[in-house]
């Protein structure tokens, strides 16, 4: 298995995602539980859909971002692996007398394995086994062969996560390869990178507003909904205008880039101007990556890795327009 190239990624790849947890809350108060402690509506998450949600500290800066989506009675919760124990925990603090019960559910068997799908040729390969596929980006659909759901396309076409038992996955995987480019679970998150999705990692946590990181253009925050922790700062940054930062796409030559690294504009050369949000190998022996910084810094384009003497930042164009909170 060589490392995957942004023209694999186009034009058909698989690769085993393994990298991500899952939480699982059952019991009847679920759903409203949640709705207090996520910045997305989970009341009216409908059986066909996922959604992506945020949960904040108290001053509004993220401590996870999810993909969430129902099976029957069940919500799940998907974050990275490396932060979903103290994520679980401090979630479970909040119970308290809520008919809800957290669990982790990575190893239930029928997500054992979670399987990233993408690229022109994706939606033929997989119709060999559903009729049907979801028919936009976090439309869902659940089938005998486990739980499909469509997320954020990148480089024009559709991308799938395929959560399943191992048997079934056994199966699959020689009829995926025989016509997809196989990668492993940075291939993934080169393709998430490019559909412009960001995630909170350990080195991130607590660093930025889910508007820094393009989360309401993402449908990742709703401005209608209750109380839930650090709301009244997320909805501050979202009506007196007072963010003037975003996340974008960038190419570094440094393989060493990684996520929770400073960068710096040339014309600022004394204080950081963002962070790198995500970042995943690319062919050329640096990364690409999501970094959150100063609109003007984006403007000016100037920006280095470390310190104003660093390795450049290469700016790619962004999926969706990064509309500017300057209101």
């Amino acid at each position: 298995m060589s490392a995957l190239n942004t023209t694999h990624l186009a034009a058909g790849f698989f690769a085993p995602i393994t990298d991500l947890g899952l939480i699982a809350l059952d019991g009847e108060e679920s759903a409203s539980f949640l709705h207090n402690q996520l910045t997305n509506d989970v009341e009216h998450l409908g059986p066909t859909e996922a959604r992506l949600a945020g949960y904040c500290s108290p001053k509004g800066r993220l401590l996870a971002s999810f993909l969430m989506w129902r099976n029957a009675s069940t919500i799940f919760l998907q974050l990275p692996r490396e932060i979903q124990a103290p994520v679980q925990k401090r979630l479970s603090m909040f119970v308290l007398r809520s008919k809800t019960k957290l669990s982790d559910a990575t190893e239930a068997p029928a997500n054992q394995v979670v399987l990233g799908i993408g690229g022109a040729s994706a939606p033929a390969v997989l119709q060999a086994w559903f009729e049907a596929l979801p028919a936009k980006p976090y439309a869902k659909i659940d089938h005998e062969l486990g739980t499909l759901i469509r997320v954020a396309d990148a480089f024009g076409a559709p991308r799938y996560q395929w959560l399943m038992s191992l048997d079934t996955a056994e199966t699959v995987k020689p009829a995926l390869a025989a016509k997809l480019a196989l990668g492993d679970t940075a291939a993934w998150q080169l393709s998430d990178i490019h559909a412009g999705v960001p995630q909170i990692a350990k080195a991130t946590q607590e660093q930025f507003v889910p508007q820094m990181v393009n989360y309401e253009l993402l449908g990742g925050v709703n401005f209608k909904k209750g109380c839930y922790p650090g709301q009244e700062i997320v909805a501050r940054s979202q009506y007196l205008g007072k963010l003037k930062r975003r996340t974008t796409l960038v190419s570094i030559a440094d393989a060493g880039a990684v996520a929770g690294a400073e960068v710096f504009a040339t014309a600022d050369p004394e204080q950081p101007c963002g962070m790198i949000v995500n970042a995943a190998p690319n062919d050329n022996g640096g990364v690409d990556a999501l970094v959150e910084m100063k609109l003007a810094a984006i403007e000016a384009g100037s920006v280095r890795l470390g310190s104003a003497e660093g390795t450049p930042l290469t700016f790619l164009d962004m999926p969706y327009v990064l509309e500017p909170l300057d209101l």
